[in-house]
């Protein structure tokens, strides 16, 4: 009995209970991993929210109270870039611009500059000049994206359907009219999933220090520059 307790049953013990162990460190940290890949994954695309909504805002003085819109402004929506037509390290470029300026000193912006745009279709092509330009958002924003599909900005990734949460406002800082806007993925939705109660353990550190359990960008709180509750 005492041989098998020695050669069978201790083994077979100390070896659950190294595996125990191990289980219970290596949990918390498969946990974390995968929490971080989410994340950035996530990350990136309030990032991509926040871009569109910034542009959206430059364009019509406020942002889009929902993801309907802000879709809608990146397929068919259009903005005003600067096209810029020689370059400012030309010294010759500047001082000739300078001088034609000038000569044309009773105007002013957009008359100068199509003044100026005039001047350089007739043949003079050493002026510097910055004429506005009507082009199409989603010709501008996210091209360098392969495979960009802005339909996917309102799904929290990983969560089989579930949407995100946007909100706008303009709320009154400082007796001034600020236009505020917040997007948020909830953890119990990101990490759709993963270990249950890793999640609840998560979610109840973040609500006990006063902090979004997930992540979020901008808040309609506080006017915080759009930031991201990751940076």
């Amino acid at each position: 009995m005492r041989k098998l307790l020695t050669y069978c049953i201790f083994p077979l013990i100390i070896i659950c209970l190294a595996y125990l162990l191990f289980s219970s460190i290596n949990k918390p940290m498969k946990f974390n991993n995968e929490l971080k890949q989410r994340s950035n994954v996530a990350i990136e695309q309030l990032k991509d929210i926040r871009t569109l909504q910034v542009t959206y805002k430059d364009t019509y003085g406020h942002y889009a109270p929902v993801m309907d819109s802000l879709i809608d402004f990146y397929n068919n929506g259009k903005i005003e870039i600067m096209r810029q037509i020689g370059s400012e390290d030309d010294s010759t470029a500047v001082l000739h611009t300078e001088a034609v300026k000038k000569s044309l000193k009773n105007l002013k912006g957009t008359a100068l500059q199509a003044k100026l745009y005039e001047l350089y279709e007739a043949g003079d092509n050493n002026l510097i000049i910055r004429i506005p330009q009507e082009t199409a958002v989603k010709d501008t924003l996210f091209r360098s994206r392969a495979g960009f599909d802005v339909e996917k900005l309102r799904y929290i990734p990983f969560s089989e359907g579930d949407t995100v949460q946007m909100t706008s406002i303009v709320k009154q800082v400082s007796g001034v009219d600020v236009p505020l806007f917040e997007a948020k993925m909830h953890y119990k939705a990101l990490l759709k999933g993963m270990d249950h109660q890793q999640i609840v353990n998560l979610v109840a550190e973040r609500e006990d220090t006063g902090r979004y359990p997930g992540l979020m960008v901008g808040s309609i709180e506080n006017a915080n520059n759009n930031a991201g509750n990751w940076e």
